[in-house]
This record gives structure tokens, sequence and C-alpha cells, in this order.
């Protein structure tokens, strides 16, 4: 039974402490809880039947804990991560992993040498029509790539980036490519490989925050096809979509619905058995944007721990996401097209 701990108890923490504290994962448990309010840190230990803790360092020397959750503001991942590695405990972060590259690399580092294992989560892979998807491009079922898309279409009103004096900044937050759309932007990379160069734009179009609120992202991949990245939460009054397609010479597949996870489009020319009860069988949409990946995500964890598998998203793959999000920002800044492995200049995301 692996032992779970949380620092950061916000509004991510409570579905992560749902599956961990109510027993939805097997062999998994939840522990201990921390966050700097220690208001709400002991509502949620009172919840879950755990003790609770303002400070992290007291509760990784108190507790018996194999694996820690870091669910803190994106730009605060780092820091959270460099302090409780030396206690040489498992790290789950939330996405994105950091906000700056630098900041990313550290955490690699600061896990290799404490000789951890770093999980990103990145829960829409685990989406059932997600590997569906993944299985298909694994297969060479697409032939030749051509067009790679995901939208992210939901709502985000003031009252949102109201709940916390950190949502919507620069130094803690981003906007919707660096908060919201990360998980899209990372299924786009994963199922189209390789990102030569990105040209975007983007604008602050319904709320008042310091980053974006609405962008579009045109791709170039190494492979040859393009790709389009649509980002907003301004879509009014409710959530419309998340979704992903992906176009080549040998077929296309669509997945929707608020959360990657409703498969609306699949037809190959070269059709297998099975292919005509695909729509039938992954059309389920989940109640809310979060959608049904993170238990099938820590469902994995458990396993790669305990029998020592490489994990589907670790820090290295959690750095490849946040380089192409770096460079979009580039991009917006400077207004020219931006070639991947570079070092940001002009990129505000993660600048104090």
């Amino acid at each position: 039974m692996l032992k779970f701990a949380l620092i950061g108890c916000g509004r991510i923490a409570k579905r992560h402490a749902e599956l961990l504290g109510l027993g939805q994962i097997a062999g998994a448990r939840l522990v201990a809880v921390c966050d700097e309010s220690e208001e709400r840190a002991r509502a949620f230990g009172e919840r879950f039947k755990v003790p609770s803790y303002g400070d992290m360092h007291a509760m990784m020397r108190a507790e018996d804990i194999d694996v820690v959750c870091i669910l803190t503001p994106s730009g605060l991942h780092a820091q959270h991560l460099l302090a409780v590695a030396p206690y040489k405990k498992h790290v789950v972060v939330e996405k994105p992993m950091a906000l700056t590259l630098d900041d990313a690399d550290a955490m690699i580092q600061a896990c290799d040498e404490n000789g951890i294992r770093l999980f990103v989560v990145k829960q829409n892979r685990f989406n059932v029509p997600v590997q569906k998807l993944w299985e298909a491009r694994s297969a060479g079922r697409f032939g030749k790539l051509v067009l790679g898309t995901v939208r992210v279409r939901w709502c985000r009103t003031q009252a949102y980036y109201d709940q916390d004096p950190w949502r919507g900044t620069w130094a803690l937050d981003g906007g919707v490519l660096a908060n919201q759309a990360s998980h899209h932007v990372d299924l786009l990379e994963w199922m189209m490989g390789d990102v030569d160069s990105v040209f975007a734009k983007a604008k602050t179009a319904l709320v008042n925050i310091e980053a974006e609120d609405t962008a579009v992202v045109v791709l170039n991949f190494a492979n040859g096809a393009l790709g389009i990245i649509e980002a907003t939460t301004a879509v009014r009054p409710k959530d419309l979509e998340g979704s992903i397609s992906v176009l080549g010479e040998k077929g296309t597949v669509e997945i929707g619905g608020f959360a990657v996870n409703k498969m609306k489009v699949w037809n190959f020319t070269d059709a297998l058995p099975g292919d005509a009860e695909v729509m039938d069988k992954f059309s389920v949409n989940p109640p809310n944007v979060y959608g049904f990946g993170h238990q099938a995500y820590y469902e994995n964890v458990v396993d790669c721990i305990n029998n020592d598998k490489q994990h589907l998203v670790d820090g290295l793959e959690g750095r490849r996401s946040l380089e192409l999000i770096s460079a979009i920002y580039e991009s917006i800044e400077t207004g020219r097209e931006v070639r991947l492995r570079f070092k940001p200049d002009r990129s505000r995301l993660g600048t104090r």
C-alpha cells in the first residue's frame, strides 16, 4: 500500500484527494495533506480523516510517506519539489510541471540526484478514446500525417480568476495556453510528433488578468504535417468542448466532449475488425472538464512504482510540452515564427 501526501489543497486537489482518500485507487491511500492556509488544510484533513499541516517540512518529517503530490500554483512547483526532494519520496506534480525550462531542468536533476521518480500529471493520455487513438497512431493506420488540431473552448469567468490572486498571472500561472490547454498541447505533440516551429497570436478578451484568455497557434511538425491549436476560456455561458482531431492519408479520427472523452469520428480507408464498434464503445462524456483519466493515471503511478515500470509522462516528457508552450509564448511576444530547441528570451511565462 503506497502512502500519498498532498502539498496544496486548492481546486484541483479536491479531485486528487477524492481518489486517494476515498479508496478509489487500489494499492494507494491518502495519509496527510498540507497547505500554507492551515484552515484550508484542516478542512481537507477533516473531510478525508488524515492529519493536516501548514508546513510541508513538518509533514514530511512527521508522516510515513511514499509519494508526495505537488498541487500548488504552477509557478511554485519547482520551489516545492526542490524543498521535498531530499526526503527521497517519489513525486507527482500537476501540469504544467513548471513555468520555465530552467525550473523544469532543476526538478529533473533533483529527482535524479535523490533517486526518486517524477510523475507529471497528464491524465488525458489515459482517457479510453485517447488510448484508442494512440493505438491507431502507433499501428501506422493514418499513413502520412497531414493535420492535427486541438480545440479548448471553455468558460472561465472573472469570478474564477478572482478565487485566488495567482490565477492568470505570469509569475505563477500564465493564461489559457499554460493552464487549461496544456493537456491538449501535450496530446497534440504526443500524437503528431516533434514540432519544428510555431507561430501564435493571443489576446485577453473578456477577463481582467495579466495573461491571455484566447489564443490561436499554427505548428509545423518535423514529419511535414501541420497543426492548429485553438484555446480560449472566453466561451460563454458554459464549457463547449475539449477536443483533438488527427487527419492522415489513410484515416481521420476526432475525439471531442468536454474533456477529450467522446469519440466523434473514426474513419479509415483500410477497415479492421472492431472498427464498427468504436463509436459505440468510446463515446462516453464525463460530467466535467476533469474527465475520468485521473483514476487510470494514479493506477498507472502505483503500477510503475511497485513494478519498476517506465511512466508515460516523466520529467523529460513533461519538459517536452513545456518547451512547446514556451515557444508559443515567445512567438506571441515577438510576432515571429519560433523554432523549437530554443532558449526563451521574450516569453513572459514564469517571470517575476
